[in-house]
């Protein structure tokens, strides 16, 4: 998937995600099915979860082959990472991202802030997508905390994969 469409795809899902937010009412933003995230800790999660991808994308390219090598395989699409994920989640059901372990439930007066942060840092990331080198998308690689290494265009693809998810989950269940 050539970048422009991943930036673009990636407004696309978020798009999506804010609007549904915004007009979701506000007692969701605390509550949430039985044993599961509160739509808050789902939007909390989300900007956990791109935050420090962007705080990586701003450092030194050499940094990115010191720590954590180069890529050494053919390019997965975005079908095959949706699937090789979807496949992951079931195989690892009681996995939480290490930064949304013990998450507090966000307060309703911090939800225009998180709103506003994810917003802004959704447009980071996709201005950045739109000026790496396509050879440093292919060739540099980020460590997923459940996929392993993948090369930048593939995170950033499951990036815009992981708001889809979130967005259904929230959408079906709250």
């Amino acid at each position: 998937m050539h970048k422009d469409e991943i930036a673009d795809l990636m407004e696309e899902k978020y798009h999506a995600l804010l609007n549904f937010l915004e007009v979701q009412d506000n007692e969701k933003w605390t509550q949430g099915p039985e044993g599961k995230w509160t739509t808050g800790q789902h939007a909390l999660h989300l900007l956990q979860s791109i935050k420090p991808l962007n705080d990586v994308l701003s450092m030194p390219r050499f940094f990115f082959k010191y720590a954590f090598g180069k890529n050494d395989r053919e390019l997965y699409d975005y079908d095959t990472i949706v699937q090789n994920y979807q496949k992951i989640l079931k195989e690892n059901s009681d996995f939480v991202f290490k930064a949304s372990k013990n998450m507090k439930i966000p307060k309703l007066k911090d939800k225009t802030y998180i709103l506003s942060r994810l917003q802004v840092e959704s447009k980071k990331l996709q201005y950045k997508t739109r000026r790496i080198s396509d050879k440093n998308l292919d060739t540099l690689v980020l460590p997923h905390p459940l996929m392993g290494k993948m090369p930048i265009r593939e995170i950033l693809m499951w990036t815009a994969y992981h708001v889809e998810h979130h967005t259904k989950q929230l959408q079906e269940n709250y």
